[in-house]
């Protein structure tokens, strides 16, 4: 069937899964460049191909994303990777896309003549379909259309943009603005996101689109498994199948024709998302996406690609002025008086209107937290600055700020500039991590300046006391009581320590075995502990934090426990947990880290008077 008769059945298209973290999970490739596979070891592609088939899949990508820009080699990837695909979908009556990555920045080729190069060598296989995907502008789309259809009018090019969860690419182009100039270019006939967003994300960010600017052509949508973590020495993704299908089917009910995965995404997650559409495995027939005037080329060593509502009213405070005190520092003080503190983190705005976030930090104030925490763009994604803020809080309210602060996107200069800024202002008290793993587009360019861990950067801040710092920071460490092998995280932990690391901020606790990690972190540490406690404010809440948050564990019993609740009676019982978890933790810590969900002020607040 051909493929526009088959989307006007208005039943969606899925697509298959990331093929090159698949492939990277195997044993041995996790190094590997997945796209040299279809020369060096096309069995294992072809078997990839066939495990997405075998889940459901109506269309696969050729595994030739990143094929490089060697003229000769990219010519020879390209042509094994069409054998490969097309050999495994004919069995399935599949359709076969020629997968092309973005042109490389900076290249010796402009955007749309790298495309065209690489459309050339498809089409000459034989291959009528095109998926150009995980681009962060729009350059050389225009001009891989008018190829395309000039070759072959009946040709199908897909056109699909990367987006965080702001809706900006890598680039900092808005991803609605390049939705809607795609959707009216000549030979382009479905637009759509993949990659660097999980599910839940690119569903709120679909369901704020103008879908009419389509006009007839068709929406596609392709998101990560969930978001990153770092296992060892490898970036894994842990969102689960059912979530991930679960969200896929209200995409495609939210206007999706076309869905499937990227980045995480397995033939487990395609066989969920294919149940959860109704679909089921493919009839076979004759193979779908080559081309009428060419046969499928047959060759005995062709094998198969891929590749936190509201906020409380808050009473207007006057500005507080500070005069700097140096080397004072009262959370420090007190944690050593033996006193316990409550360090609350506020998300940070991700645009420039502060006065949301700062009413939020007076109300926080007011409520008897010790501290306010910021993140350094969580998950990767621009936030403003945690450090400007925290020079901002000290400033106006003479709250103590905690600024967390990455190893991610600047080198040790600019973190020493950053720390001095920081001291000028009687900022005295930092959380040093590591970070959370770049959106994997990003991997390349910000690999430069990504160059030491949490270890080494405690390490070297530590030691600018008398090297720059009049006054040594009180420096804290970030500790996972829900990571599966817990002693490693406390072999790191006295590693911190060592480094100068003063104590320890813990990911939050849900669970009877993040509760006894904590007791044992109590034995083995010397540093302070907070103890972390996030409430869950609704089911889906649970759902996602268990799915596309990494370091987070909710129970099962928990979340059944959210099922049907309004927001008052959730918010209730995220109270009644959250003192619970606060209590339970209390022998094996130095204080409580509360995380505001959704910036609910009000019910951290009312967690901190049940505390008292």
């Amino acid at each position: 069937m051909n493929i526009r008769e088959y989307l006007a059945q208005g039943k969606p298209l899925l697509f298959d899964g990331a093929m090159g973290t698949y492939f990277a999970s195997r044993p041995g490739r996790a190094e590997a460049q997945c796209e040299l596979a279809n020369l060096n070891h096309p069995e294992e592609i072809t078997a990839i191909h066939r495990s997405y088939l075998e889940a459901g899949t109506r269309a696969i990508r050729t595994n030739t994303f990143d094929v490089g820009t060697d003229g000769e080699e990219a010519r020879r990837l390209i042509e094994a990777g069409c054998r490969l695909a097309l050999e495994a979908a004919q069995p399935f009556g599949a359709y076969v896309f020629a997968d092309l990555g973005p042109a490389p920045p900076e290249g010796e080729l402009p955007p749309g003549e790298y495309y065209r190069q690489q459309a050339e060598v498809f089409l000459d296989e034989g291959l009528t379909h095109f998926v150009v995907e995980t681009l962060s502008s729009d350059e050389g789309v225009s001009e891989l259309a008018r190829y395309i259809k000039g070759r072959c009018p009946e040709a199908f090019l897909l056109v699909s943009f990367a987006v965080g969860a702001d809706g900006m690419t890598r680039e900092g182009l808005p991803g609605r603005a390049l939705f809607e100039r795609a959707a009216g270019l000549d030979g382009v006939d479905a637009v759509g996101f993949n990659c660097v967003s999980g599910p839940h994300h690119l569903l709120e960010f679909v369901r704020g689109l103008d879908l009419s600017v389509l006009n007839g052509k068709f929406l596609s949508v392709m998101p990560n498994a969930g978001y990153p973590t770092v296992l060892g020495r490898r970036v894994v993704y842990q969102g689960q199948a059912d979530y991930f299908a679960a969200q896929m089917a209200d995409i495609a009910g939210a206007g999706a024709a076309i869905v499937g995965g990227c980045c995480g995404t397995t033939p487990r997650h395609i066989a969920a998302t294919a149940g959860a559409l109704g679909g089921g495995r493919h009839s076979t027939g004759t193979v779908i996406g080559a081309s009428p005037q060419r046969p499928v080329r047959q060759s005995a060593d062709c094998l198969p690609n891929d590749c936190p509502g509201g906020l409380p009213a808050a009473l207007a405070q006057p500005r507080v002025r500070m005069e700097k005190q140096p080397g004072r520092n009262r959370l420090r003080d007190k944690l050593e008086a033996g006193k316990r503190v409550v360090a609350v983190e506020l998300d940070p705005p991700a645009d420039d209107q502060v006065d949301t976030f700062m009413a939020g930090v007076r109300a926080l104030r007011d409520a008897g937290a010790d501290a306010v925490t910021v993140s350094d763009c969580p998950v990767g994604r621009p936030r403003a600055d945690s450090c400007l803020l925290a020079c901002k809080i000290r400033r106006e309210t003479g709250m103590e700020p905690l600024p967390h602060m990455t190893c991610r996107d600047r080198n040790l200069n600019a973190t020493k500039a950053l720390l001095l800024g920081l001291s000028m202002e009687g900022v005295r008290n930092v959380l040093l991590v590591t970070g959370d793993p770049v959106p994997t587009e990003d991997r390349d360019e910000v690999k430069s300046v990504f160059n030491f861990n949490s270890r080494k950067l405690i390490r070297y801040v530590s030691g600018l006391t008398g090297h720059g710092l009049s006054a040594p920071f009180q420096i804290f460490g970030a500790l996972n009581v829900n990571a599966v092998n817990f002693r490693k995280q406390l072999e790191l932990a006295l590693e911190k320590e060592e480094a100068g690391a003063a104590g320890f901020l813990t990911q939050p606790v849900h669970s009877p075995r993040a509760l006894e990690n904590l007791a044992l972190a109590r034995e083995r540490l010397n540093g302070k502990i907070l103890g972390g406690v996030f409430p869950i404010v609704s089911h889906r809440n649970a759902l996602f934090l268990n799915n596309e948050v990494a370091g987070v564990s909710v129970p099962e019993e928990i979340v059944r426990r959210y099922e049907g609740l309004g927001r008052e009676e959730a918010e209730d019982l995220a109270l009644e947990l959250s003192v619970k978890t606060a209590r339970d933790m209390e022998p094996y810590t130095d204080g409580w880290y509360l995380m505001t969900p959704f910036r609910r002020v009000e019910l951290i607040a009312r967690i901190m008077k049940e505390l008292r």
